[in-house]
């Protein structure tokens, strides 16, 4: 598609009806709603897994866990990727257990049954003592629905499933312009949690709790004036609801409490920012708000010639203010003009109040610009090899504010078990997380979303 045609514009999602839905805590703590959970949803939609950078070559493999389930993602000759369950198709015995790697053929370890990387069986010992026949050429690994898009790959365990792209809908078309697909992991931390996967995602389907936790508002504080990066002021965030289950809320840049010291002077790291950009600061004393629009332009005006060439692909709104995804059911995702932070909640395989939780940050990669990565743990050299940071929970920080949600999410699980806690009372701000279990109740039951 040719640049002039592209559309900048922030388009319009469709209104949304609810049903009122009171949010039980045993949806947090049941063994029997995450079995029904596990056949009635995560079984039936597509998962955000794998990236493809990770697999460049044939043969190059991936493998993640989703509940009890092990999905295994491989490079194929004609540049595709395949994913399989990860489990031997003759005594059941998982076929790896590192996170990547390559191979010429998957060899099991029980009984050195081995498996091209395309899915079939290239090899079994004493293949003619078989009373069915020599299994190669009739037993495959089994194979999920497989796509990639944004640099990631996708999976579905329905074999009768719609398309990513039907899946996706408005996600498809607003990300499909933003050149994802280039950028690069700069923070990888993940830990297991002690709650249910719910928990982090109801928290990352509404900003209302973002003054409290990550702002120190109190009753007596004035809401609409906490803005700090972000503006997460209700009357003045977008909210939108797809047809598909697919949030957006987008929160203009706010620039206000502590941008700024006593003196109206700019600090860091907005003062930084606004230098790299070619504004001075100076100008901005007293007005930190007025720094919005001043690096859109900037950023319109400076980016392509700094290699930032997918700036002519995006709307002004985004080189400041935070587009915030979820995606049914388990991804949260902000995506900015130069960098999208990673949140994903797996189910743990057989507990419902724990779950496995990665907090990362990708980033572009502009040619002509060597500025550090801003990420949640800190600045980055673009050149950096960042690796997958595995841990106990506490054990290491996820980031200052990922941390306090993370204080809040351990704190909420406790109260979800008791027997005082009758369901929800939300707002409207919040009802994404209302929308977010109608769906799941839907998908239970066998209703597909209306495409």
């Amino acid at each position: 598609m040719a640049e002039s045609l592209i559309n900048t514009e922030i388009e319009s999602w469709p209104e949304q009806e609810l049903r009122g839905h009171r949010i039980p805590g045993s949806r947090y703590t049941s063994r029997e709603f995450a079995e029904q959970e596990w056949e009635g949803m995560w079984t039936k939609v597509w998962l955000l897994l794998g990236r493809e950078s990770e697999i460049p070559n044939p043969g190059d493999w991936q493998c993640e866990e989703v509940g009890p389930e092990s999905i295994l993602m491989v490079r194929q000759t004609d540049g595709g990727v395949k994913a399989f369950y990860n489990v031997c198709q003759h005594r059941g015995q998982p076929l790896v257990s590192d996170e990547k790697g390559s191979v010429k053929r998957f060899v099991c370890r029980y009984h050195s049954w081995a498996f091209m990387p395309d899915g079939s069986l290239n090899f079994a010992p004493d293949a003619d003592d078989f009373p069915e026949g020599n299994p190669c050429g009739k037993v495959t690994l089994e194979e999920l629905r497989c796509e990639t898009f944004a640099g990631f790959v996708w999976v579905n365990m329905d074999p009768d499933c719609v398309t990513l792209q039907e899946f996706l809908g408005p996600i498809w078309d607003d990300w499909q312009s933003r050149d994802l697909h280039t950028w690069k992991r700069y923070a990888a931390p993940t830990t297991t949690l002690p709650c249910n996967w719910k928990v982090v995602l109801d928290n990352f389907n509404e900003s209302y709790h973002v003054p409290t936790v990550h702002m120190a508002a109190k009753p007596s504080t004035n809401r609409r004036k906490v803005q700090g990066a972000i503006n997460t002021n209700y009357k003045e965030t977008r909210f939108d609801l797809s047809n598909e289950g697919h949030n957006r809320m987008i929160m203009r840049g706010g620039y206000g409490v502590g941008a700024t010291d006593k003196e109206g002077n700019i600090q860091e790291p907005l003062a930084s920012e606004l230098k790299h950009w070619e504004l001075d600061p100076e100008d901005f004393k007293g007005n930190p708000e007025g720094t919005r629009e001043a690096l859109q332009q900037a950023k319109r005006r400076l980016g392509p010639g700094r290699g930032y060439s997918h700036y002519s692909k995006i709307p002004d709104e985004q080189f400041t203010d935070a587009f915030h995804y979820t995606l049914f059911p388990n991804f949260a995702v902000s995506v900015w003009a130069d960098g999208f932070h990673f949140l994903r909640a797996r189910p743990h395989p057989t507990d419902p109040e724990q779950c496995i939780f990665d907090n990362w940050w990708y980033a572009s990669q502009p040619e002509g610009d060597n500025l550090p990565v801003s990420t949640m743990l800190g600045p980055v050299e673009r050149d950096a090899e960042v690796p997958h940071d595995v841990f106990e929970v506490g054990e290491k920080s996820m980031g200052k504010t990922i941390d306090e949600d993370i204080a809040v999410f351990v704190r909420q699980q406790k109260g979800f078990r008791s027997r005082g806690y009758k369901g929800v009372y939300l707002a409207n701000q919040e009802n994404r997380v209302r929308r977010y279990h109608e769906l799941i109740d839907d998908y239970i039951d066998g209703k597909l979303p209306q495409r």
